[in-house]
């Protein structure tokens, strides 16, 4: 009996029984396998185990190499739960088949069946088509949905195959058009419900890779990283979309001994990265631009490992309650820590620690008072933004000035963040 999660397909057609749900995940992978990614794939497939089934609908890897396979397949092996079986992404080449098997190939469960389809190089074997038509065909199949990795021609975006495809596919069919329950496609970073042939198509691709905006009607801000559960209700075939959290999944920070270490991690993490920021800057006065240049490509490395630790850790609130959260801790800094600590600082005769703190506290105020602002994050309206790089002091372009008010420092020097 075969007790693997990820399923190596072994022929064209396949008998499922006890199967009456399937969880479909897109595009988890071909941004690459990096932990900040593979913490949405995780909470993917947390939720797909509410299914008896999962289905990955292309573009596991950023490419096709036996390295990248064995990475996903081995994660995969540890966090799901139910069966998986995979769909080939244009991102999905190489030695795809020797880990998942036929390419095109269909799954029989007593209601419903799912026929797999290999367009990843935007044409759809002819193979693969007559897999369709052969299953359609069937007596004992009555609704199908027919998966696919790249879209067919939509309203909504215009990355997809040719109408010409898509007439193959039609033509494939056709004779048993009222079975076909459903068209469903990864590829693009988002999700769209459309309509096309009067077949409703779902396109999803929010099981790891970022979101992003895909047309003028389908933008980031919309959209959540998300799976997709068909189930059966009364008889045919429904569906509906499961919105993943931002905290989407915290298995590995509940342990302790990890949750310590993965803090510990962090916070060394992250001095590296000052630290080599600090010394670029002084190879830069110094006159060596070349170790200036490897000093913030080195912090930048630092920057992105403390940010894949720091992900698993992480618990935010939804993104558009976010900005709120992080008003207490720069209140309680500039109203009472900083203060504190300078008062201490002065009493002690250290006049540097007491310069730094009170420094940072003015900085910490504004950043309040803009966090403040930004909680209405549509509304927010400050275009650009100014950092003294000898204090820190924040402005705007109503408040800035030709010296920084708490230092002293030249505006030309002011590092400018516009958008």
């Amino acid at each position: 009996m075969d007790e693997t999660k990820i399923k190596k397909v072994p022929k064209r057609i396949l008998r499922l029984e006890n199967v009456h749900s399937i969880g479909v995940i897109g595009d988890p992978g071909c941004e690459g396998l990096g932990t900040y990614n593979m913490k949405v794939y995780a909470g993917s497939l947390e939720e797909s185990a509410k299914d008896d089934i999962t289905l990955i609908v292309g573009d596991l890897v950023p490419a096709g190499t036996d390295h990248y396979y064995q990475v996903i397949r081995d994660m995969t092996e540890t966090l799901a739960e139910n069966p998986v079986y995979c769909l080939r992404g244009n991102h999905d080449t190489g030695e795809y088949t020797n880990y998942f098997g036929e390419k095109n190939y269909a799954l029989l469960a007593e209601h419903f069946a799912v026929v797999v389809l290999d367009n990843a190089l935007r044409t759809f074997e002819e193979d693969g088509l007559t897999l369709l038509s052969e299953v359609l065909a069937r007596e004992d199949v009555e609704q199908v949905i027919i998966a696919f990795h790249i879209p067919v021609p939509n309203h909504f975006i215009q990355n997809c195959v040719s109408e010409e495809e898509f007439s193959r596919l039609r033509r494939a069919y056709e004779p048993w058009k009222e079975k076909v329950k459903y068209l469903l496609c990864g590829h693009v970073h988002s999700r769209f419900i459309d309509v096309v042939d009067s077949i409703p198509l779902i396109c999803t691709g929010g099981g790891g890779a970022m979101i992003e905006d895909v047309s003028k009607d389908i933008k980031a801000c919309d959209v959540e990283h998300h799976i997709i559960h068909f189930y059966e209700k009364d008889g045919g075939l429904d569906y509906r979309i499961a919105d993943l959290s931002e905290d989407c999944y915290g298995r590995e920070s509940e342990n302790g001994v990890l949750n310590q270490n993965l803090n510990e991690t962090v916070s060394g993490e992250l001095k590296a990265h000052f630290q080599y920021l600090m010394f670029a800057d002084r190879a830069d006065r110094r006159g060596y631009p070349r170790i200036a240049n490897l000093f913030r490509a080195l912090a930048a490395s630092e920057y992105h490992h403390a940010r894949n630790f720091y992900s698993i850790l992480e618990r935010p609130a939804a993104f558009m309650e976010s900005v709120g959260t992080f008003l207490p801790g720069e209140e309680f800094e500039y109203k009472h820590l900083y203060q504190m600590v300078a008062a201490y600082a002065a009493e002690h005769r250290s006049p540097l620690t007491e310069q730094a703190y009170k420094g940072a506290a003015a900085a910490e105020k504004v950043h309040a008072a803009l966090l403040e602002q930004a909680r209405d994050v549509p509304g927010f309206g400050e275009k650009t933004v100014y950092v003294c790089p000898i204090c820190g002091y924040v402005m705007t372009e109503t408040s800035v000035s030709e010296r920084c008010p708490v230092c002293g420092g030249p505006k030309k020097q002011f590092e400018v963040f516009e958008s």
